[in-house]
């Protein structure tokens, strides 16, 4: 089917704004990514890559989750996989109830699972541990774990590759890991954090700690960090950038379309901001026939690589 979404986005990086329309196609041929929510109140995105239905992380309440879907025309119970990338409230939240209706597996690094099973009753049977730099497979999607920077046990973020696009998720991390800049390379479409302006920030009125926790190595990325961060990703050949976590005290989405858009200026790779607490998207990656390579053995989606070998499969 096809489904026409109008929405208020900048076509190109240094564009103003205006109306565009976009189409969500549910169809073998795109990778489409929505985000439910995206911000310190909660975060949750679907990604459906040639059929297969992934959610990242679960840090808004399950009734939301159930609604948001059903406006996509998924049910819950069609989801395959949740991937988890810290044990912050606020990626975990729905946890608890969705564990108990719902039997998806659920993917999270070994100190992430953990934390998971020693907070949330019942969820060990669909705990699944992810190795960092391992891709696993779940349908259609090549997924890649990588490492963070941030104040929680093990946290990491994901690639998902299929057939010959590729969705990179790099939110929560106070700098950019070697891990994340190899792994994302080439991505063609980035979702990318950009928490916080540093101005506002530091004259705003957060306790000192709490700032400084903000603007550590294993707090969130600024505007700034952000900025240079995507121009060295449109370098290396991403098309399409959505901002992520954008703070709601130290932030506005204007600010960080403005700063991180001059670093794009001329690269023509397409910028966007996701809204805090509604619905957004669709961000589409084309999928082409071309088989693609993975960005850490070179391997050939079908081939076997012994760098790649192991994986949960």
């Amino acid at each position: 089917s096809v489904q026409k979404k109008f929405q208020r986005l900048p076509l190109t990086a240094g564009a103003g704004f205006v109306f565009v329309t976009r189409i969500f196609r549910r169809d073998s041929n795109v990778i489409t990514v929505h985000t439910l929510a995206s911000g310190s109140e909660g975060n949750c995105l679907v990604i459906d890559a040639e059929g297969t239905r992934i959610l990242v992380d679960a840090g808004i309440s399950t009734r939301r989750i159930k609604t948001a879907l059903e406006q996509l025309g998924i049910a819950l119970a069609q989801v395959d996989a949740i991937l988890i990338t810290h044990e912050h409230s606020d990626h975990i939240s729905g946890l608890q109830t969705l564990v108990k209706r719902h039997r998806i597996p659920i993917y999270a690094s070994p100190a992430t699972a953990c934390q998971l099973a020693w907070r949330i009753t019942g969820i060990g049977p669909m705990l699944r541990e992810v190795q960092r730099l391992t891709p696993f497979t779940v349908g259609a999607a090549r997924i890649t774990p990588f490492e963070t920077s941030h104040d929680a046990a093990g946290s990491i973020d994901y690639r998902i590759d299929a057939a010959g696009g590729s969705v990179g998720i790099l939110t929560d991390t106070g700098l950019i890991t070697d891990e994340a800049a190899d792994v994302l390379a080439g991505a063609s479409l980035l979702m990318l954090e950009s928490n916080h302006d540093e101005e506002c920030l530091r004259s705003g009125p957060y306790p000192y700690s709490l700032k400084q926790r903000i603007l550590g190595p294993l707090g969130h990325l600024s505007n700034d960090a952000a900025a240079a961060f995507a121009a060295q990703m449109a370098r290396l050949g991403t098309r399409e950038i959505v901002l992520a976590h954008l703070s709601r005290e130290n932030n506005t989405p204007a600010m960080a379309l403005e700063r991180v858009g001059r670093a794009l200026s001329g690269t023509g790779v397409r910028l966007s901001a996701a809204p805090r607490r509604e619905l957004g998207g669709p961000y589409i990656v084309e999928v082409s026939n071309a088989k693609g390579q993975h960005p850490l053995c070179g391997e050939t989606e079908g081939e076997v690589l012994p760098r790649c070998r192991g994986g949960i499969q």
